[in-house]
């Protein structure tokens, strides 16, 4: 559905130095597709909005444009309710880092002189923590995967096991090759982004999971197109890849939600990759090794997830000690 008082945005055609913007990210910086479409739809809506509102196309844009469009911008993503203004935020911080990225690039091949987007100053955006489940949860969402019976439970725990175990992205655990088994299944290699490759130890558990599914894993392959498929860890018979998708990874893992009576908005890949980071640091693991896990580039990426235990430490106070309803002490 179409904003109001926009024009519908039905892929539109993008001025030739976005081309460049979006071929630049591609071929020097490595950005992988899903970065490339995202800044394409950022600057596709920046560019509609600027031909039907400013009569003028985003290589000539000033810094009254920019800013009249992320005023509309907010305006119309902003409803009431907090979360609904974080969401704002967000997007217009976003769509604004987008921009900065686009001018600085036009300014870098002589294309323009100044950058529009130098005295825009970004969105105050509060603190938001990653959501997470408690390792309670986690547990339940395996017991009812293995209740399921059958070789589609025994994928589904080694799914959630080895997500579980390892907080690997959810591209990479359903595009895992079975290459990427080491010696003995004691630990994964796994091509990040940008192409840096991490090596992930297995638990217990995975390990013992991953035996289970290896079992039955060729009850997955299709008769037609082998080739395709054989090559994974995870492969599918209806899949273009010739692997499980991501999408299809997060609706089994939706119904599993509703089957362990969990929230299923609160049942995500992503969620799992933020339990296994949440759980590990509140158990006492090293940042650094749990960066390293994660395969995050920046440190202070995986600080998010101390300020999740910091509060799960501050809740547990003022619910169980004895003295936090009291008032005693203060």
């Amino acid at each position: 559905m179409a904003r109001p008082g926009r024009p519908p945005m039905a892929k539109p055609k993008l001025h030739p130095l976005v081309d460049s913007f979006l071929d630049m990210l591609t071929s020097e910086r490595g950005a992988a597709t899903n970065t490339r479409h995202a800044y394409w739809r950022d600057l596709a809506d920046v560019s509609q909005y600027l031909r039907s509102r400013r009569s003028t196309d985003i290589d000539k844009a000033n810094t009254d444009d920019l800013k009249a469009y992320l005023k509309d911008l907010s305006e119309k993503t902003h409803t009431k309710g907090s979360h609904s203004a974080q969401i704002a935020v967000r997007t217009v911080a976003r769509r604004l880092s987008a921009l900065r990225q686009f001018y600085r690039y036009l300014v870098s091949e002589d294309i323009r002189k100044d950058d529009p987007t130098s005295t825009i100053d970004s969105p105050k955006q509060g603190r938001t923590l990653p959501k997470t489940l408690s390792e309670s949860e986690v547990t339940a969402l395996i017991k009812a995967a293995a209740s399921g019976g059958g070789n589609d439970s025994v994928r589904l725990v080694c799914l959630l096991e080895m997500l579980y175990a390892t907080g690997l992205r959810v591209s990479e655990l359903v595009g895992l090759p079975l290459s990427a088994l080491g010696d003995g299944n004691q630990f994964l290699m796994v091509s990040g982004k940008s192409g840096r490759e991490r090596m992930v130890p297995l638990s217990e558990p995975a390990r013992t999971a991953l035996v289970s599914y290896l079992d039955v894993r060729t009850s997955f392959i299709g008769t037609e197109d082998k080739g395709r498929q054989t090559k994974w860890l995870f492969p599918s018979r209806t899949s273009d890849s010739g692997h499980l998708t991501r999408q299809r990874f997060a609706q089994l893992l939706k119904d599993l939600a509703r089957a362990a009576d969990i929230d299923s908005d609160r049942v995500s890949p992503h969620i799992l990759r933020h339990a296994f980071a949440t759980h590990l640091l509140s158990r006492g693991a090293d940042l650094r090794s749990v960066q390293k896990m994660l395969g995050h580039a920046d440190i202070a990426t995986t600080q998010i997830y101390t300020h999740i235990v910091g509060e799960g430490l501050r809740k547990a106070v003022e619910e169980k000690h004895p003295l936090a309803k009291t008032g005693t002490g203060k």
